[in-house]
């Protein structure tokens, strides 16, 4: 079965909105994909569903929360990072999304964000956007 990690941003995209992301999310519910996340990962996506902005959104917006912190935690296989990794130089913070990756032994690491797609491979990880995931899938 292919293993994928997803970033922060595709975690939210997913929970209001329906597109790649969400898309990813559902292949995952199907048991087409095994999603590995850390408790760094969780822990991040439940403080950007706090910030003030997103919960103007939702309300602004009429948003719905498709999917909670609860139910991707369940249906995700959570690791726990073993190594530090130093690769993202421009976001340090981001390492963590790697760290998962690797402690995870995944395939793909889905990710929006452009300090990470720049990498394009670490290891034996694919690192891909939302799109290019479902044309490979």
């Amino acid at each position: 079965m292919i293993r994928i990690t997803v970033d922060t941003n595709v975690l939210v995209s997913a929970t209001f909105w329906y597109g790649a992301s969400y898309r990813i999310i559902e292949l995952v519910e199907q048991g087409k994909v095994e999603l590995v996340l850390s408790e760094a990962i969780i822990q991040e996506f439940s403080a950007v569903l706090e910030y003030e902005e997103i919960k103007k959104k939702i309300v602004n917006k009429g948003l719905l929360m498709l999917r909670t912190v609860e139910k991707l935690v369940f249906m995700s296989k959570i690791v726990v990072p073993a190594i530090k990794i130093a690769a993202v130089k421009e976001d340090p913070d981001d390492d963590k999304i790697l760290e998962c990756a690797v402690a995870g032994d995944v395939n793909y690491l889905i990710s929006k964000d452009n300090h990470l797609l720049r990498i394009v491979k670490y290891g034996k990880i694919k690192i891909v956007s939302p799109e290019e995931f479902l044309n490979l899938f």
